[in-house]
């Protein structure tokens, strides 16, 4: 974490604020370092936080979700440490991929430097690159990034062996052994404090039911519950997040786990709202399909994200349409309705940072749409991105006719980003990441609250 502020020179003096917990997940270091980021920037300092993951990935981008939860996604494309996203909605603020390093990622700026010649002359070794792991304990960590060739770290190995205590006035420790006294004020955490007790004053609940593929794994769909918190508090109301497994509403459950699908089942017909997000592979994919048809003929509430917006296509194809064999070229690329496509553009050989990523703008085909309406009527808007297929124009013409009207396309009008369904109280799937960029202090994706509320 970094925070800085104005010297009596002028000049602006960046420190830092190293947060360690060794290399587990889900121990809070990224909620800790967001909350004492959040404490410092309403003393009036300008905060940011980076993130320094150990692993040989350049980033995140082919990582099992299984394995380390989310892929983030940032406005430049860059995907990330699922950390970025708390930073982003604690901070409010807005990152690149620079704020997240890796081994791999310093290791493939070494190398490249060495060919083109920059050491030439000398021998390159592992001793010169950052290497979190080869220490003997974690206080030789402020050692090796305090003459990384990435940042200066501020901080001796004599600050951190006086731990601060974080729960008596964090701000005034860390302000102080920072030397920013002068510098700050008070901390403002006035609306915060408001939105944090107010949520904790909500009695009513609402049921949502999240289908998807990684559901072992909640962190696979952090961004997604998050929004869901920030959207549901907006609308004064608890998200009850109920986890359905896609698999497990499919035909052949009913056979071979006959309990885990009645279950299902049962858990979808209760919820109010049904969302299915983002994904990759075909497992799961048919029960997908049953959910958007139930959400479809029973009208229930229904938000598609990325993935779940082409499942709405495959299943208006199928049932509606009559193109029994309509389905994903990523499911199966022999299908003679090839309803979703892989984009012309993106690589089939290589499969690290070659989707379509990052913020992209979307114009509204029909300004009077719901969607539209949703975001205040503009003309477009901009939202983050990350995906290899997408819907196949030339079937646009027959849904629209059978009533899934693509509202939302990109700017050469040929990449559809948004359909609805008419006659139906909400039936809306999104090309993009409407998650990405909801935050605790403001909810940007108004399509996760509109969804919630139109209960």
């Amino acid at each position: 974490m970094a925070a800085a502020a104005a010297e009596e020179e002028g000049r602006l003096a960046t420190k830092y604020v190293l947060i360690t917990g060794g290399v587990v997940s889900g121990l809070g270091k990224g909620v800790t370092a967001s909350s004492v980021g959040v404490v410092l920037k309403s003393c009036g300092l300008r905060v940011t936080c980076i993130k320094i993951d150990p692993y040989l990935n350049t980033d995140a981008g082919t990582m099992s979700p299984f394995e380390h939860g989310e892929v983030f996604v940032l406005d430049d494309g860059g995907e990330v440490d699922l950390d970025l996203g708390n930073y982003e909605r604690f901070l409010d603020v807005t990152l690149t991929r620079e704020n997240n390093i890796t081994t791999g990622k310093i290791y493939q700026s070494v190398i490249e430097k060495e060919r083109k010649g920059d050491y030439l002359g000398k021998t390159v070794q592992v001793e010169n690159i950052l290497d979190i792991h080869d220490v003997p304990n974690i206080w030789h960590v402020p050692l090796i990034l305090r003459v990384s060739f990435y940042f200066s770290l501020r901080l001796s190995i004599d600050h951190l062996e006086k731990p601060i205590e974080l729960n008596q006035k964090a701000h005034e420790a860390i302000i102080k052994q920072l030397n920013l006294a002068r510098s700050t004020g008070p901390p403002e955490l006035r609306d915060w404090t408001q939105m944090a007790e107010s949520y904790d004053n909500l009695s009513n609940s609402v049921k949502i039911a999240l289908v998807g593929k990684y559901n072992n794994l909640t962190d696979s769909y952090l961004s997604v519950v998050k929004a869901l918190l920030h959207s549901s508090v907006a609308c004064s109301l608890k998200p009850s997040i109920q986890w359905v497994a896609a698999s497990d509403l499919e035909d052949a459950a009913a056979t071979s786990a006959p309990d885990a699908h009645a279950k299902s089942w049962e858990t979808l017909k209760d919820s109010s709202c049904i969302l299915i997000p983002g994904g990759f592979g075909d497992r799961g994919i048919s029960g997908m399909i049953l959910a958007a048809k139930y959400a479809r003929e029973n009208k229930v509430l229904y938000l598609g994200i990325c993935l779940g917006m082409q499942i709405s296509v495959i299943e208006m194809s199928r049932h509606v349409l009559g193109l029994g064999d309509a389905d994903s070229e990523e499911f199966n690329k022999d299908t003679p309705d090839r309803v979703v496509m892989y984009m012309p553009e993106v690589s089939k050989t290589h499969m690290g940072n070659t989707m379509r990523l990052g913020c992209r703008r979307t114009f509204f085909r029909k300004p009077d749409s719901l969607t539209s309406k949703l975001y205040g009527s503009p003309p477009h808007v901009d939202e983050r991105h990350r995906h290899r297929y997408e819907v196949n124009p030339s079937f646009v013409p027959m849904l629209e006719k059978a009533g899934l009207q693509f509202v939302g396309c990109d700017e050469s009008g040929n990449r559809m980003e948004i359909v609805e369904l008419q006659d139906h109280p909400f039936y809306i799937g999104v090309q993009y990441h409407p998650e990405f960029k909801s935050k605790a202090s403001k909810t940007v994706a108004s399509i996760y609250r509109s969804d919630i509320g139109s209960d």
